[in-house]
């Protein structure tokens, strides 16, 4: 009888996560849940409605630290406070840093082609974290988190090339449908956004994003004026603002220029339908 209840217990823990992961933001966890499956247990930090930028881990999310295996860190600004202490709270755990591959740039914040751009154009003094708006990102970061997991659990190797090949060609069919829906949108057509989130979108289908935000502050009363101008003059036909950010400033564009206000966060967990959905509204 005890054999029995033994080999019914080995059949039910087979199925259950052999790995314990943890990652930044719920973007990540879309990413590891379609390789990982059932053989990973995924713990989310950034939880939704908060911004990555100054986020605080609460205590039971420290417990989770403390029993994980992989540490997924996609380069998000809490992790450079953070993941020092984590590393401290769990010497065992695997920090992977899934953006490695993916070339960086500049977070964008204003850009306005006055008479004088030296004097409009700032910029962030890190690298725009916000990686996975792009598809061909999306593929570097699921090779990191593919291979972290063959190393930590051999044993289902087989299990995740399986799932990281259909991935893959999800990822395939996400930037071919958002390519289809772009086709008639002329290059560097501009798009306006509160938090400068989709830089690397923008870059992968040649579209221009103009920033509301100036280094995490609202613009001043001249720069709205000026963002309300431009938008007009580039036929803006919404303004997209992220749940975790301030609407008052965007709104009050939106407002003057007689266009819809778009809430659209770069946190979405469905991040191919968000880009899809995106592409749909830019699309002229």
């Amino acid at each position: 009888m005890k054999k029995i209840v033994t080999l019914m217990l080995l059949a039910i823990g087979a199925g259950y996560a052999t790995v314990n992961a943890v990652v930044s933001v719920l973007p990540e966890k879309t990413f590891v849940d379609a390789i990982g499956g059932d053989k990973v247990h995924i713990t989310v930090m950034v939880l939704p409605g908060n911004s990555p930028h100054a986020y605080e881990p609460k205590p039971s999310q420290m417990k989770e630290i403390a029993q994980a295996d992989i540490y997924f860190a996609i380069g998000v600004e809490f992790e450079k406070a953070w993941l020092p202490k984590f590393a401290n709270q769990n010497s065992n755990m695997v920090i992977v840093d899934v953006s490695k591959g993916v070339q960086k740039t500049a977070i964008q914040t204003h850009h306005h082609p006055e008479k004088n751009p030296a004097k409009e154009e700032h910029h962030h003094n890190g690298l725009d974290p916000h990686i996975w708006t792009s598809p061909a990102n999306v593929k570097i970061i699921a090779q990191n988190i593919y291979k972290a997991l063959i190393t930590k659990d051999k044993a289902n190797s087989d299990y995740y090339t399986k799932n990281y090949k259909v991935f893959l060609r999800h990822v395939d069919e996400t930037d071919a449908t958002i390519k289809k829906i772009l086709t008639h949108t002329p290059e560097g057509t501009k798009f306006m956004v509160f938090h400068p989130a989709w830089g690397y979108f923008a870059n992968a289908y040649n579209l221009t994003q103009i920033a509301i935000e100036a280094g995490g502050k609202n613009p001043k009363p001249r720069q709205v004026i000026r963002l309300i101008n431009e938008a007009k003059n580039e036929q803006v036909r919404a303004v997209f603002t992220a749940p975790e950010f301030s609407q008052k400033v965007a709104r009050q564009i939106a407002k003057e220029v007689g266009v819809p206000v778009k809430p659209i966060s770069p946190l979405n967990p469905n991040w191919s339908q968000n880009l899809i959905d995106l592409a749909k509204a830019i699309a002229k």
